[in-house]
């Protein structure tokens, strides 16, 4: 599985070997990380809580795809877009004031 954290034209992704047993403290801070420099406020966008939600609907979908990941996008999260892209993707976008996109993509890993 990947996620893939784009900020404007830069872009970094994070390599997950396990959704299972994902370390989430090192991935919300290599999200921080990539962040902090782009003017987006990230502490309020609860990435610690998204990030999670997204790769559990992503690695549901190994249970019968699209169905988990549309779940996640039909609850929808806070200030960002969220979307199902065919091959099990999961897409969350936000646009803050300062008018560069952040977009986190989940990719599976089947």
């Amino acid at each position: 599985m990947d996620i893939d954290i784009s900020v404007g034209k830069e872009s970094v992704t994070i390599n997950i070997e396990n959704p299972h047993r994902v370390d989430l403290s090192q991935v919300i801070r290599s999200v921080i990380d990539f962040v902090k420099d782009k003017g987006i406020d990230i502490i309020d966008l609860r990435i610690d809580q998204l990030i999670p939600r997204m790769i559990r609907g992503v690695a549901g979908c190994e249970a019968g795809c699209p169905s988990n990941a549309k779940s996640v996008v039909r609850e929808g999260f806070g200030n960002f877009s969220l979307s199902y892209v065919e091959g099990g993707i999961l897409k969350a976008a936000y646009l803050p004031g300062n008018g560069t996109p952040l977009e986190i993509k989940v990719f599976p890993g089947f």
